[in-house]
This record gives C-alpha cells, sequence and structure tokens, in this order.
C-alpha cells in the first residue's frame, strides 16, 4: 500500500483538482500492477500559522509523506528513478502552481500491514492479480 498524506495550506486544492492529484498518484502504482484500492491518498488542510518551515510560518508551501508498504526498493538507481517519477507527477500540483514541495518516502514492513484483517498475498501472485481484478481484498 502506497498511503500518501499531502499537507498543504487552507484552499490550495478544489475537490476536482484533488481528484486529479489522487488520479496521478494512483497511476503510478497500478502501471507497476498493484491493485488501485492500495493506494490512499489523504489531503490536510494545515493553517500557515501550524506550518514552519526553518522556525518561520509558510503559506505557499506542500509537504508530502509517503508510506511504501506493498513494494520496497533496494537498489540505488530503482530509488532514484522512483523519487524522479514522484517528483513527476507531482510537480503539476506543487511547483508548477508556485508552491514549494518537499517530499519523502518511508518503507513499513509488509508483514505489519493487513487489508479487512487479511495480509496482502506475495507479490506478482495470482492471489494478487485477483485483488488487481476485483479490487479489493479477497481471501486467498
Amino acid at each position: 500500500m502506497p498511503l500518501w498524506h499531502v499537507y498543504h495550506p487552507p484552499g490550495t486544492y478544489t475537490a476536482q483538482e484533488k481528484q486529479q492529484f489522487a488520479d496521478g498518484i494512483t497511476g503510478i502504482y497500478t502501471r507497476f500492477g498493484l491493485p488501485k484500492f492500495y493506494v490512499v491518498t489523504l489531503f490536510h488542510e494545515i493553517d500557515a500559522t501550524s506550518f514552519y518551515i526553518g522556525g518561520e510560518p509558510r503559506q505557499a508551501a506542500v509537504r508530502i509523506v509517503v508510506a511504501h508498504i506493498a513494494r520496497h526498493l533496494d537498489d540505488a538507481t530503482a530509488r532514484r528513478r522512483t523519487s524522479e517519477t514522484l517528483a513527476r507527477v507531482v510537480a503539476p500540483h506543487t511547483t508548477e502552481r508556485g508552491l514549494y514541495c518537499e517530499f519523502h518516502v518511508d518503507e513499513t514492513p509488509r508483514d505489519l500491514w493487513m487489508t479487512d484483517g487479511i495480509a496482502p498475498p506475495p507479490p506478482g501472485s495470482e492471489a494478487e492479480k485477483l485483488w488487481v481484478q476485483e479490487n479489493r481484498p479477497v481471501p486467498y
């Protein structure tokens, strides 16, 4: 599961812009065979009096925290490519709009994750392909 927390000033995104942003994020992962329902995007409005960078309040800034759980990257080249891909998907919603943006990715151990009380199937398995097809967790 990729879990995205997007922290932003109030009014930065309309409902339609949030949908477009979430669709772009989801597309990153479904291209690699993950079920759509694995991808969770949460938008958090943070008032400027509660958003500080370098000890100074910031109004035109977005901070994104991503947790990767379904897949982990051990290779430095793959990690760099992933960061660059994420930056390209984020840019139209942040830097290209004049917003300062920073993101980072944490990798959470896969064995500490369940969906509806079911441990996720092994990557690339027939069970995972069924989860993709059904777009929901299915006992296996």
